[in-house]
């Protein structure tokens, strides 16, 4: 297996904030709703609570992690190498 350097030309750690991105938007996009929903929909608000909980917090990493990618596009880290 190669690594993320070799298969993308980007550095590694840029890769990795690529990948957090996406994993954090996943998540936040097309998953946590629906177990808000599935908790909602038994009654169980300690479950609701928690799910939003976590969903604030999933959106507080993905700011995070935009503005260090935005960072890494302004000091042209993006480019191939």
């Amino acid at each position: 297996m190669s690594n993320n350097t070799e298969s993308t030309k980007l550095p590694n750690s840029t890769y990795n904030i690529l990948s957090a991105l996406g994993r954090e938007a996943d998540f936040l996009y097309s998953t946590v709703d629906k177990y808000i929903q599935d908790a909602q929909s038994e009654g169980r608000q300690n479950l609701v609570d928690l799910w939003n909980e976590i969903k604030q917090d999933k959106q507080r990493h993905l700011s995070r992690l935009r503005e260090c990618l935005e960072k890494e596009a302004k000091d042209n880290k993006l480019t191939t190498t």
